[in-house]
């Protein structure tokens, strides 16, 4: 019954889906180690206590068992927290900032009527030790430039602050606890909750206004000035003022075509701090890459360091670009005579560049029908030339 079963939320990546997935690999890693980001891997088991608390994704969603010593361990969530265990304890110094890069699967516990994969792969960056709002715009710019190279065309990179929406909350609010729902309402995108939620709160018809305001901080730049008027504090301020300098610095990198404002924009990672930002893509209904900055969790790991980078989902991005699976296989068969020439003929085609399958004609059922799978076929049937 179970023979072809598979856990919950894992998958097979069948060769026309390797071969794509394969490719956009290339393309984003290639631009990725362009911009001077070096490449590291960690354990795909963590300890529970360290990465699998720091990680900031729900216990609940935790792939965990026992070791044999008896330690709880977990398959990694995601790769910021591993990564900042390895830059604390080996790599980061605090004398200058340090640029690192990755891909790998990471692993998080799905709910059975969610259909959301449990296993999924991930291509990012994480810019250590640089606390400017540069830092995250070379982090967006370098998103941005990888996403184009694998020939993503329709995006869009929505940039908010988590400190924005957080004053307005504790401004209007006071309360962590109705802070914590309305911040809920905005991670799952549910709009229509925040307004339902806010207009049965026991507040103002002013302070109402202002928190219903805030589903329209979306668009321009522009909306930052906007935004100034709905708060008074000073951390709002800052944030807002971060935020425009960072425009300006992406206008720098060209890349401000891509950009859209978004003020209600919060996140479910609890270790963000500062700017966040969320890539669309037409026809699909995920966010496809993320990231933002996140300076108070190398703290966790008894080294304080300013940080920010982005991941991009591997999956969703290729559902983005729709690619078709191209064939690019030569094949050569040949009969047991002439198994001489075919092996220098499919050699030859190698050290060109080409990919060649050897198949003697013996070990085929139906020749016409196998043949139709690739790009050219070569055959070496019967007897020899010399012959």
């Amino acid at each position: 019954m179970f023979m072809f079963e598979k856990p919950l939320g894992m998958n097979d990546t069948l060769p026309s889906l390797y071969e794509n997935k394969k490719k956009v690999r290339t393309q984003m890693t290639d631009v990725i180690e362009s911009w001077g980001f070096q490449f590291i891997e960690t354990p795909t088991l963590e300890f529970y206590e360290t990465v699998g608390v720091q990680s900031a994704i729900l216990d609940k969603q935790l792939f965990k068992l026992l070791d044999q010593q008896g330690q709880t361990l977990v398959l990694r969530p995601d790769m910021t927290a591993p990564i900042a265990r390895v830059a604390a304890s080996k790599l980061f110094t605090g004398m200058y900032p340090i640029r690192l890069a990755y891909l790998a699967n990471v692993y998080r516990a799905q709910q059975k009527e969610g259909g959301r994969p449990a296993e999924f792969e991930q291509v990012g960056i994480e810019l250590i030790g640089d606390g400017t709002t540069n830092a995250d715009a070379e982090a967006i710019a370098l998103m941005i430039s990888s996403l184009k190279e694998t020939g993503l065309e329709n995006f869009k990179v929505a940039i908010g602050h988590i400190g924005f929406a957080n004053a307005l909350f504790n401004e209007v609010l006071g309360n962590e606890e109705r802070t914590a729902q309305l911040r809920r309402f905005l991670y799952e995108k549910n709009y229509v909750g925040y307004k339902e939620h806010v207009k049965g709160l026991s507040l103002s018809s002013i302070d109402k206004e202002r928190l219903l305001s805030l589903l329209s901080l979306r668009g321009s730049i522009e909306k930052a000035e906007e935004a100034k008027g709905l708060v008074s504090t000073a951390e709002a301020n800052a944030a807002l003022e971060e935020l425009q300098q960072l425009w300006a610095t992406l206008e720098a990198f060209g890349v401000t075509e891509y950009l859209k404002l978004d003020l209600n924009l919060v996140s479910h990672m609890s270790y963000y701090s500062g700017t966040l930002f969320e890539v669309y893509a037409d026809n699909v209904g995920f966010v496809i890459g993320s990231g933002g900055r996140y300076d108070h969790l190398f703290e966790k790991f008894n080294r304080a360091a300013p940080a920010t980078g982005f991941a991009v989902r591997i999956d969703r991005l290729l559902e983005a670009l729709n690619l078709t699976a191209e064939q690019k296989y030569e094949c050569v068969i040949f009969s047991q005579e002439r198994r001489i020439e075919a092996i220098q003929s499919a050699n030859e085609l190698r050290k060109s560049g080409k990919r060649v399958v050897m198949q003697e004609i013996s070990g085929i059922k139906d020749v016409d029908a196998y043949s139709k799978q690739f790009y050219d076929v070569t055959y070496f049937i019967g007897s020899r030339k010399e012959e």
